[in-house]
């Protein structure tokens, strides 16, 4: 069994671009939700897809199982998804031996930066480069599934204190 365990933060600068050394544009919707599961399809580039299951309602550590699947089944499933697709760019920043997924949404979410970074254990604490602001890690607002689902207060998206990415 696969464990996820990461900590979210609001980005407060785009200071980090210069250390980004990859990027993805990432289309993602949820194919089935329960209260403490859901069951995601993301296209990477249009070129890869991927099927992910995430059970745990903690939202720092949860078990998590993914799957390569074809591109022609993801852009199915994504049609077929409930709620709102989640339109981003991510890119990938390292740092002091760990990676920094930063997240720059597109469509629905235009304007907000959020920065992720996978951890080897509950208690591992990063540390924290300039360019990161708020930890928003156990607020579910910011989980990808409950924006899909239930959106994103619009003062929470335009009320960042970074400038517009």
């Amino acid at each position: 069994m696969a464990k996820e365990i990461e900590r979210k933060f609001l980005v407060r600068s785009d200071a980090w671009r210069t250390e980004a050394t990859s990027s993805a544009d990432l289309i993602q919707a949820y194919v089935a939700v329960g209260e403490d599961r859901s069951v995601r399809v993301r296209l990477l580039d249009r070129k890869t897809a991927r099927l992910t299951v995430k059970i745990g309602r903690n939202l720092l550590a949860r078990d998590e199982y993914e799957y390569e699947i074809p591109v022609g089944d993801a852009e199915e499933l994504i049609r077929a998804g409930v709620g709102t697709a989640i339109e981003k760019v991510r890119y990938n920043v390292p740092r002091d031996g760990l990676v920094w997924e930063i997240d720059v949404f597109r469509g629905a979410y235009e304007g907000l930066v959020v920065a992720e970074v996978e951890l080897g254990s509950e208690d591992e604490t990063p540390p924290i480069p300039v360019w990161i602001g708020r930890e928003v890690t156990g607020d579910r607002r910011y989980s990808n599934m409950v924006m899909a689902m239930e959106g994103l207060p619009r003062e929470l998206l335009h009320g960042l204190s970074h400038p517009t990415v």
